[in-house]
């Protein structure tokens, strides 16, 4: 059994945040790339085609993310990756829009069945929904805070 050295612990955290983050982006890209591709081609619209890109983008965004995060973190120094795992420790925005793409991806992983029950295959309508769901709660945040709601400012304590 090994431990994990600070850095190590550190580049995992902000690897983990990346995977997060690629995979909420690419659940919004997906939809609709999927969409202009298909417009664009012969092949018909097909809910179930269009949840399965959107969950195997969201799982194509988040590989891609944490890839690149691990990458760029595990050959940076011990001090900038420690500076920078503080920052988004309390980096509220983050935090909520988070909190926001959880909440949407619950929602989503059950009503997107509820609502396209014959529609689709039944791990193409949760995981598919789950991602929707995950793009919508973060353009949630986005549209509250364009709208003046910004989440309050955190004080980061010192000596940390």
């Amino acid at each position: 059994m090994s431990t994990l050295t600070p850095h190590d612990a550190d580049t995992q955290f902000l690897t983990r945040q990346a995977m997060y983050t690629g995979y909420q982006y690419f659940s919004i890209l997906t939809p609709v790339i999927y969409t202009v591709l298909v417009r664009r081609g012969r092949t018909p619209f097909s809910i179930n085609n269009a949840l399965r890109a959107t969950w195997m983008g969201g799982l194509a965004g988040s590989a891609s993310a944490g890839g690149l995060a691990y990458a760029r973190y595990a050959y940076t120094s011990e001090a900038t990756v420690r500076q920078k795992r503080i920052h988004n420790a309390y980096n509220t925005s983050r935090l909520r829009a988070d909190d926001h793409a959880t909440i949407g991806a619950v929602l989503g992983s059950v009503l997107t069945p509820a609502i396209l029950w014959k529609r689709a295959g039944v791990i193409h309508l949760v995981l598919g929904g789950a991602a929707l769901g995950s793009g919508v709660g973060l353009l949630a945040h986005h549209c509250r805070t364009l709208m003046g709601d910004a989440p309050p400012k955190a004080q980061i304590p010192p000596g940390l």
